[in-house]
């Protein structure tokens, strides 16, 4: 259920990215380049108006504000990420107990040793990375959690890496503070955050056979005040969707319903047909 759901989530971000990019690409492309594409939503905008009146010049400084943001807010996020990923890793490294990552990744029997254990009071689980991503944990967290907690985490956590997650919500983040006037963006990023936490608890109690290890892990964290403080792109095991976590674990049979509110999913039609609708009358 939830697989299906996230591929959803996934694909509706990614076709409206698609959409919306390609109309700012080809106008891009006429303005620099002076190649008449017919048809595209913002070249439509500017034909609407007379070139001297005021008209047509508030809408050229909309379109082209809006066109400049989303670019140059894309850039940044991409940069700022590269950079903030590199000094948290070199802090995480710096910080690292080589006893305790050893004996962890020897006790659970990760391959590649692709746990990470840091030197930390405060219980931490996470995964970070995009091209190989790992699990970090915190030894606050070794000495909170019993084994069967702990590997229930592993487990939670190892299904984040498997996934990509880490990557999976970053593209999704761009989207959303890119095409902010497409509300259904931020939509996708915060849910698929939910489905993707609610997935990873899944397979933890598949791994384990029951839910009582990831319950109690869960529990402990919470009660511990465990929160993701950290800017770069993590996946972190107690900060996204406790509430719905907790009712899953419950009642597994549950249906947790994941519904956009009316005016989201309104605006961002509204804006999906004027573009789509636009370029058809073009063609």
């Amino acid at each position: 259920m939830w697989k299906r759901k996230s591929y959803f989530v996934i694909s509706l971000s990614l076709l409206i990215a698609c959409l919306v990019w390609c109309q700012m690409g080809a106008f891009l492309v006429h303005i620099f380049f002076g190649v008449n594409i017919k048809a595209n939503f913002f070249k439509f905008c500017f034909s609407l108006f007379k070139e001297d009146s005021v008209y047509y010049f508030v809408v050229v400084t909309l379109l082209s504000i809006i066109i400049s943001y989303s670019i140059l807010s894309t850039l940044f996020k991409i940069a700022e990420q590269y950079f903030l990923s590199r000094r948290f890793k070199q802090k995480l490294f710096l910080s690292k107990n080589f006893d305790m990552t050893r004996n962890v990744n020897e006790t659970f029997n990760r391959v590649n040793n692709d746990i990470l254990v840091v030197n930390a009071e405060q219980p931490l689980a996470f995964t970070l990375g995009f091209r190989r991503p790992f699990i970090v944990f915190s030894t606050g967290l070794i000495r909170l959690l019993d084994f069967d907690e702990l590997e229930a985490v592993v487990e939670h956590e190892a299904f984040h890496q498997k996934k990509y997650d880490p990557l999976v919500i970053f593209i999704l983040q761009l989207i959303s503070n890119a095409l902010w006037f497409v509300p259904l963006t931020k939509w996708c990023h915060k849910n698929y955050k939910i489905i993707s936490e609610l997935s990873a608890d899944e397979n933890a109690v598949h791994k384990m056979g029951t839910e009582l290890g990831i319950s109690t892990a869960l529990l402990k964290l919470i009660k511990h005040g465990c929160t993701d403080k950290s800017s770069p792109i993590l996946v972190h095991f107690s900060n996204e969707s406790v509430n719905y976590r907790l009712q899953q674990l419950i009642d597994p049979h549950k249906t947790i319903p994941l519904r956009a509110e009316t005016t989201t999913i309104f605006v961002s039609i509204y804006v999906l047909v004027i573009l789509i609708g636009m370029t058809i009358v073009i063609v």
